[in-house]
């Protein structure tokens, strides 16, 4: 890389796929630097050598990165045991179990242990694995059938990786739909109080006006007060 680079010549080639032709290490790491990059040999056994400009520290991060990536995920031997007679809802906490080992990319072995005079009905272990077996067929397949090791009865099943692999998907998909509707829901509530706010300000409550005597009513009035006055001064003159 850069001055360790002891080749005459060197075909480059820049950080955007440009072949640059031939030049000597020297005036190609002089370039590289000038961009802020190094000069890595990509092919040394070429004659000339490639070298390619690059950032060297990126590069190596994701080669680092693609070569762990390649590995994957180590798959390892989970067990789940039974007995010839779990009841439905151990068996579907088991059962959960599997499925998330399976789902991680782990093999499962599926043990039913048997105690006593249990070995004189092995016949309902059998019964269980199969059980087992329908159950996981969405995700697993069988790759060992159940076989006998003494007081144990045990299978093997491997997960289908494409299968699981679109479970995913349709629940990635499913969640992110449920999580578009909620928001589009509390969009919609928004709009709604904001509207109800609006309707709120631009209606304007109006006192009643206080009623007013009609004209007629009024002179009425004044003429019985006035009759009343002339009855009392009539009868005050009577009286003296």
């Amino acid at each position: 890389m850069n001055e360790l680079i002891r080749a005459a010549q060197v075909r480059v080639i820049a950080d955007d796929g440009e072949q640059l032709g031939l030049m000597t290490p020297e005036d190609a790491t002089e370039r590289a630097q000038s961009v802020g990059l190094d000069l890595v040999e990509v092919a040394p056994g070429s004659n000339p050598p490639v070298c390619r400009i690059m950032d060297y520290g990126r590069y190596k991060y994701e080669r680092k990165k693609k070569m762990g990536k390649s590995k994957g995920h180590a798959a390892s031997l989970k067990e789940v045991k039974l007995r010839p007679r779990t009841d439905q809802h151990d068996l579907d906490f088991k059962l959960k179990n599997a499925r998330r080992f399976l789902t991680d990319g782990d093999k499962v072995k599926v043990t039913v242990m048997y105690r006593g005079r249990e070995m004189v009905h092995r016949e309902f272990g059998y019964k269980q694995l199969d059980h087992v077996k329908d159950l996981l067929a969405d995700i697993a397949n069988v790759e060992n059938p159940p076989r006998m090791e003494g007081r144990f009865l045990s299978m093997i099943l491997v997960p289908m990786r494409e299968a699981i692999e679109a479970l995913q998907r349709a629940e990635s998909s499913d969640q992110a739909g449920k999580k578009a509707a909620k928001a589009e829901t509390a969009k919609v509530e928004t709009v709604k109080v904001d509207e109800v706010a609006k309707v709120e300000e631009s209606v304007e409550i109006e006192e009643p006006a206080e009623s007013e005597v009609p004209k007629e009513a009024e002179t009425v009035g004044i003429v019985e007060q006035v009759e009343t006055a002339e009855q009392v001064k009539s009868a005050s003159a009577e009286a003296e």
